[in-house]
């Protein structure tokens, strides 16, 4: 058995996530508030390569088989903060998440703060998600064009009428949270907590964390080890069939 092959091969797999992890992120580099996806390499060891012909399979005498291993990850360091000058528009500083409902009525998390208004005067997300309040509802504002002020703490001031306060939450891990799409999280774990003192930015917005050179740099590594991995396969292929017609 060339033990090689199957190496190279588990290894081209294990480039072609790398590559999925990596233009998902040059994809998503313009979202705000959205965080990289990550992606770890380790080795796997799978079976022994018999090296003793007097051994018993299972019983010694082999040579342990190692394989490339793959684990994703995501990176929660803070985007850079951008001003917009937008009313609607906010940011956090820190740690902590907004708290949104999706439409199906399950709870999110998320720091993209690009915020609308839907005919019903509901505040939502870009992505026309409700954002909640501490107390998990809605926010809704009043009629008319009074101007809104969201004060550092959360809190939603229309006129001089407060109509909600935005529900900032923190994870014990944040390795609990399965990504959604456009910079959106799901619980998967405890509980959040809310953060006791939020830094929230009216006018302002949190990009990505993500440097589109360092992933085109990344890409051009992945096709670099990729091609390498090819040129292996293709030499053990031909070194095999050599064997096989000098064995006739």
């Amino acid at each position: 058995m060339n033990i090689g092959l199957y190496q190279s091969a588990a290894s081209l797999s294990a480039l072609e996530r790398w590559q999925d992890a990596v233009t998902q992120n040059i994809t998503s580099s313009q979202v705000s508030g959205y965080k990289k996806r990550t992606v770890n390499f380790a080795v796997a060891t799978k079976g022994e390569l018999q090296t003793d012909p007097n051994a018993k399979i299972g019983q010694g005498g082999g040579e342990a088989m190692y394989f490339p291993k793959v684990g994703y990850g995501i990176s929660f360091q803070q985007g850079e903060t951008q001003p917009t000058r937008r009313d609607l528009d906010v940011a956090l500083q820190g740690d902590g998440f907004f708290e949104v409902q999706l439409e199906d009525g399950r709870r999110a998390y998320t720091r993209a703060g690009e915020l609308r208004l839907r005919a019903d005067r509901t505040l939502v997300t870009s992505h026309d998600t409700k954002i909640l309040t501490e107390a998990g509802d809605p926010i809704q504002l009043l009629p008319g064009n009074a101007a809104i002020v969201i004060n550092p703490d959360g809190r939603v001031i229309q006129g001089g009428t407060t109509v909600g306060k935005l529900s900032v939450v923190k994870f014990e891990n944040n390795a609990q949270l399965v990504p959604l799409s456009a910079g959106a999280f799901i619980n998967n774990g405890p509980a959040p907590t809310q953060v006791e003192r939020p830094e929230v930015l009216q006018g302002y917005l949190e990009s990505s964390n993500i440097t589109p050179l360092r992933e085109m740099v990344d890409l051009v590594n992945i096709a670099r080890a990729y091609e390498a991995n090819q040129k292996l396969i293709q030499t053990r292929d031909q070194s095999l069939g050599k064997t096989l017609e000098m064995l006739g």
